[in-house]
């Protein structure tokens, strides 16, 4: 056996989706030869994407509908298929279905976690295929721009440890946003170490083209702030501070003073233009081009209140024990 083939035989992929159509396609095509061990599984697709995976040598895994979809408890499926081989690898490759895999990633990957016993994960950079499509496209890819080295947390495409995984009894499957957060919180908890290798990871299909969209997607966003926070509350402290300031207390201060002191909602104004110009200098300092920064600023403001609604449905779910169902942008 080769080298390459041998390491190809430590390493398993999972990837999910959910009616991605072409982007499934996309995505399983770069696998092709990059991993031995490749396995599918579906959250309810209508668009025969099951049979799609199955043409490209993948095992599947179509979940039940009897529980709620979510891309942790889809990511925990295949993960259980992996383990379940009595050759299971050493190390498990999540890819969303959206997204394709560089090439040569998968190998250097394991390398580093193979190099390092403290090493929980791994990931790599991630990039927007169309950023240019439109400005919510945009705002991923420059979403994604992050520094290479320890982190605190990775989004979902990672290489993790398969026992390290299993010791933190992998990703919590009611979490239905930053699921890849709080399951990194609780690797870093059990003493391991997460970095982002200073190489391409993968390539990222938002396809967002509508605002409505792109309001869903901050709905979901709030609601994993929330939750997360809810179950490891030193995380994401500043992300809910400013959301329930900026979402909800200034608002109200804001419709107060309209009503009944004209000052209060003057000063109201005057905190949210300089909260605005802070995030414009804030973005341009981090590498956005000076004239794209006052158009993400804006939808940075304005995602505070599709964030609360997601925050206050995550409070209402919770109080009234319903289940913690997926939030669809796409």
């Amino acid at each position: 056996m080769s080298a390459a083939q041998t390491l190809r035989a430590r390493i398993g992929a999972v990837v999910i989706g959910r009616n991605e159509g072409q982007r499934l396609v996309n995505c399983l095509r770069s696998l092709q030869g990059e991993v031995d061990l490749l396995v599918y599984v579906d959250s309810g697709s209508t668009d025969g994407s099951l049979a799609t995976a199955q043409a490209f040598g993948a095992q599947t895994v179509p979940l039940s509908r009897d529980l709620p979809f979510t891309a942790a408890r889809a990511r925990n499926a295949g993960f259980e298929k992996i383990m379940a081989r009595p050759d299971a690898p050493e190390f498990v490759q999540f890819v969303d279905g959206d997204c394709t895999l560089e090439p040569g990633y998968l190998g250097r990957a394991a390398a580093a976690l193979a190099a390092d016993p403290e090493l929980g994960l791994v990931t790599g950079w991630r990039a927007e295929i169309h950023p240019e499509a439109s400005i919510y496209n945009e705002m991923c890819e420059f979403e994604w721009h992050r520094p290479a080295g320890d982190i605190c947390a990775c989004g979902g495409d990672m290489m993790v440890r398969a026992r390290a995984f299993e010791a933190v009894g992998g990703f919590n499957p009611a979490v239905i946003a930053a699921e890849d957060d709080e399951f990194c919180t609780r690797l870093r908890k059990a003493g391991h170490r997460l970095r982002r290798l200073a190489i391409p990871m993968t390539h990222h299909d938002a396809n967002m083209s509508r605002f409505s969209e792109w309001w869903s997607r901050a709905v979901r966003t709030g609601h994993g702030f929330e939750q997360v926070n809810d179950l490891h509350p030193e995380y994401f402290i500043r992300e809910r501070r400013r959301m329930w300031l900026f979402g909800g207390l200034l608002p109200l201060l804001a419709l107060s003073g309209a009503v009944v002191f004209w000052p209060l909602f003057a000063c109201v104004g005057g905190l949210y233009a300089v909260s605005y110009l802070r995030t414009v200098r804030g973005l341009v300092a981090a590498g956005l081009r000076r004239n794209r920064a006052p158009w993400h600023a804006a939808y940075l403001f304005l995602s505070k209140f599709p964030n609360i609604i997601g925050a206050a449905r995550y409070r209402k779910r919770k109080r009234l024990g319903s289940a913690m169902e997926i939030i669809e942008y796409k």
